[in-house]
């Protein structure tokens, strides 16, 4: 072996290359499809010793989360309740959520606690929503 690539052997090694290191690329799979739904939902949450609530609009909804635009500041990993008007539906879904990113005012939901008819009532919404795209 040259000296020029045992240099560059130990360097390698030892965490310092002059070859640039690419990032790792990130695949990332959504497990159900989002569809464009534009109502006004509202947040409700635990801030500074009490309860808060704030509105917002929705942008997104898929059967286990949604986006959001929101008037209000919550951080990543806040759990919050949402109610949300759905179409096909008489009242809100009222759901428990997880703050899973946020872009300045965009917030995404992930939902948390779901019993069987908010299940199928997302699942019943969301093929509607797949019928009009």
């Amino acid at each position: 072996m040259g000296t020029e690539k045992k240099a560059e052997a130990v360097a390698i090694s030892a965490g310092s290359s002059s070859v640039a290191r690419q990032p790792a690329k990130v695949t990332y799979t959504r497990r159900y499809p989002r569809f464009a739904l534009d109502v006004r939902l509202q947040v409700r949450m635990f801030q500074d010793g009490e309860f808060q609530s704030c509105w917002g609009r929705s942008t997104e909804l898929g059967q286990d989360g949604i986006g959001a635009t929101l008037t209000g500041s919550l951080e990543t990993g806040e759990i919050v309740t949402l109610e949300i008007p759905l179409p096909l539906t008489t009242y809100p879904i009222k759901v428990r959520a997880i703050v899973r990113y946020r872009q300045g005012l965009r917030y995404g939901f992930e939902f948390l606690t779901l019993n069987d008819a908010q299940r199928d009532t997302l699942r019943r919404v969301c093929e509607y929503l797949a019928s009009k795209a």
